[in-house]
């Protein structure tokens, strides 16, 4: 039988090889410094997990985009480069209504502009927004993990439900919740 401290040496040991395995793959070819500034993303943006408090604070919803989801834009905010101001939160279909999967910058795009960067990564070529007009596009895909990286313009994963439209009701089904009779 082993002695204590050998114990708590391989226990020690065990739980740090297991914690390695929890940093998402995206992590690893990504200088430091990015998640520094990208925590005052989580910071500031934290809140909207929360739909309704976004829409409160004049993020405007709109359609579902397969891989993208459905963009709510701050108009207020559209041309920002700081990390803690985002145009865009993109959020997915829960089973408890709209979840917070990404956030957005949105540059309008310059005739002899060229594409802005943040955290060491240069926004995407333009594209044609509804909201906005041909803008540059950098997506941090923070709160769901995307295998095809951190700041990779889609996500497999993020689909748009068959009913999908652009109302912002994202209080849940009720029907889904279970009743609890909490009488004491």
């Amino acid at each position: 039988m082993a002695s204590r401290p050998l114990k708590a040496v391989l226990t020690v040991a065990a739980a740090a090889a297991f914690s390695l395995t929890a940093v998402p793959a995206q992590a690893a070819d990504l200088d430091p410094s990015v998640w520094t500034e990208l925590s005052r993303t989580y910071g500031a943006t934290g809140t909207y997990a929360y739909e309704p408090f976004a829409v409160a604070d004049g993020f405007a919803p709109t359609p579902c985009v397969a891989g993208t989801g459905y963009r709510y834009v701050n108009q207020e905010n559209v041309g920002q480069t700081d990390a803690e101001k985002p145009a865009a939160l993109l959020y997915e279909d829960g089973p408890y209504g709209r979840r917070l999967v990404g956030v957005e910058w949105v540059v309008k795009a310059e005739s002899d502009a060229a594409a802005p960067s943040m955290f060491g990564q240069t926004f995407q070529q333009p594209v044609d927004l509804a909201e906005v007009g041909s803008s540059y596009t950098l997506r941090a895909w923070i709160y769901k993990t995307n295998p095809s990286g951190l700041f990779s313009p889609t996500h497999a994963d993020v689909t748009c439900s068959a009913d999908a439209d652009t109302e912002a009701d994202s209080f849940p089904d009720l029907d889904l919740i279970p009743d609890l009779d909490l009488d004491v």
